[in-house]
């Protein structure tokens, strides 16, 4: 769900406020989630509050 929400976002870094919009969640909630994502290797952090994708075209896929 939220790899997802991500990918629909199109290419690139994305923010977690602009996740947590799509999903109709608080950013809030998607802490845990995201550094469980990030401990996994699915995600990473390239600067504070971004999120990309570790794998390139991985949103594509998705």
């Amino acid at each position: 769900m939220f790899l997802r929400a991500m990918a629909g976002l199109g290419a690139g870094t994305y923010r977690t406020g602009d996740v947590a919009g799509k999903l109709k969640v608080k950013t809030s909630a998607l802490g845990p989630l995201r550094a469980g994502l990030i401990k996994k290797g699915m995600v990473y952090s390239p600067s504070y509050g971004d999120m990309a994708f570790t794998v390139p075209l991985f949103d594509e896929f998705l």
